[in-house]
């Protein structure tokens, strides 16, 4: 950029971090796309492989009106506590995210929903879609649950893996049924695989 322009909006720090380092030996559930603006995280996503990454970045800068930027390793400065909490939390050592977060990629009854998630659900728990439903006042919208957790920006800082079928089926999941076995598993919901 040349030293007279000005960024077009505000900052967006992004990164790739490695889950399967965090957690030491096992295998984690692959590399984990992270960004954030000064107001805090917004967007936490899956297998971030090199296309996925650069189609979301793509989408956030647009939507957000955001300068990106990708720090080298080490240089994060938005990124720094989440990147140190996720750490803690694939290793074992951390039950609650205290993570300033940037939520405007959700809103309405998506907004609603993900909010009473993380204000009631805590680690170690599930809820299902049913109930979660109910006690946002909506009974009978158990499906647009399954959206709202769907579109969760900020999954597992924001855990809607917590979120299972009413009738005991762990239900789908954004970044796949697997990863959601092992982040159930992580937690103690589920037993460890054998192997």
């Amino acid at each position: 950029m040349d030293s007279t322009e000005r960024p077009r909006g505000p900052r967006l720090e992004w990164t790739v971090f490695d889950s399967g380092s965090a957690v030491g030996p096992g295998p984690g559930i692959g590399p984990l796309l992270l960004a954030a603006t000064p107001e805090g995280l917004v967007r936490v996503g899956f297998h971030a492989g090199p296309d996925r990454v650069e189609k979301t970045i793509g989408s956030l800068v647009s939507r957000l009106g955001a300068d990106a930027r990708r720090p080298p390793p080490g240089g994060e400065v938005l990124l720094a506590e989440p990147i140190r909490q996720l750490t803690a939390y694939f290793a074992g050592s951390l039950r609650r995210f205290d993570l300033p977060l940037d939520w405007r990629l959700s809103s309405g009854f998506h907004h609603q929903v993900l909010h009473e998630l993380d204000r009631t659900v805590p680690y170690g728990t599930v809820v299902g879609y049913g109930e979660l439903a109910a006690r946002v006042g909506q009974p009978g919208a158990a499906q647009a649950v399954g959206h709202a957790m769907g579109s969760n920006p900020l999954p597992l800082v924001v855990a809607c893996h917590r979120v299972v079928e009413n009738d005991g089926g762990i239900g789908g999941f954004g970044g796949g049924v697997e990863t959601k076995r092992v982040l159930l598993a992580l937690e103690g919901v589920l037993p460890q695989p054998l192997f």
